[in-house]
C-alpha cells in the first residue's frame, strides 16, 4: 500500500495535499508535479511511503535540481515508485549505463552461445618465488556488483535540516515517518486534514 503527499511552503505556512502518482513515470514527472504545487517557486516536499517498507522525500526548490532521500534503497528498488527515485546519479552510476548493459547482453544472447567462464589465471611458478609473494585467488566475498542497490538510507541526509529535521533525526525515522516530518515542519495539522 502506497501513500503520497505534497507539502508546499507558502507565506502563511505549509499547505498539504495527498496526491496520485498514476501518471508519474520519471523523476522529471514527479518534479513537475511538485513545481505545479509550488507557490512563488517556494519549497515543495513530495513524500512517498510504502507501508512498513520504505519512504522517500523529494525536495524541490524552484528551478533547482530535486534533492532526494530514501530510507531503504534496496526496499525501494523493488517498488515501481521507488525506481523513480533511484536515479543513476543517486546510485553513483553513469547515466544510461544500465540501458547500455542491457543492450549488450541482448546482443550476446542473439548468437545462441552458452556463457563460458574463462579459466582463472594460473600462477607462474618462476615468478612466484622471485616476487616474494604467492599468487592467490581473489576473495569471493570481495566481489562487488556495480549494479547492486545498497541496503539502508541513500541520498541527501540534509534534505530537511534547514526545515527543522536534522540528519540524525531523519536517519531514525522508520514507518509512518510523514507524521514526524510534518511535526518537525510545523505542518502536522494541515497534513492531518488530508490524510
Amino acid at each position: 500500500m502506497y501513500f503520497a503527499a505534497l507539502l508546499a511552503r507558502t507565506e502563511d505556512g505549509w499547505e498539504a495535499s495527498d496526491t496520485e502518482l498514476d501518471d508519474v513515470e520519471t523523476l522529471s514527472d514527479l518534479t513537475d508535479l511538485a513545481r505545479e504545487a509550488s507557490v512563488d517557486e517556494d519549497t515543495v516536499l513530495v513524500y512517498i511511503e510504502q507501508e512498513d517498507a520504505w519512504f522517500g522525500v523529494v525536495r524541490v526548490d524552484g528551478e533547482e535540481d530535486p534533492r532526494i532521500y530514501i530510507s531503504d534503497a534496496s526496499a525501494a528498488a523493488r517498488s515501481s515508485y521507488g525506481e523513480i527515485l533511484l536515479t543513476d546519479e543517486l546510485l553513483g552510476r553513469e547515466p544510461g549505463a544500465e540501458d547500455e548493459i542491457a543492450a549488450l547482453e541482448e546482443l550476446v544472447d542473439l548468437d545462441d552461445t552458452e556463457d563460458v567462464e574463462p579459466d582463472p589465471p594460473q600462477p607462474d611458478a618462476d615468478n612466484e618465488g622471485s616476487a616474494g609473494t604467492a599468487v592467490t585467488d581473489p576473495d569471493p566475498d570481495l566481489d562487488h556488483d556495480p549494479d547492486a542497490v545498497p541496503t539502508g538510507p541513500l541520498g541527501d541526509l540534509g534534505v530537511l535540516a534547514d526545515l527543522g529535521l536534522s540528519e540524525k533525526d531523519l536517519l531514525t525515522l522508520r514507518t509512518d515517518a510523514l507524521a514526524e516530518i510534518a511535526d518537525a515542519l510545523g505542518a502536522a495539522e494541515v497534513l492531518e486534514a488530508v490524510r
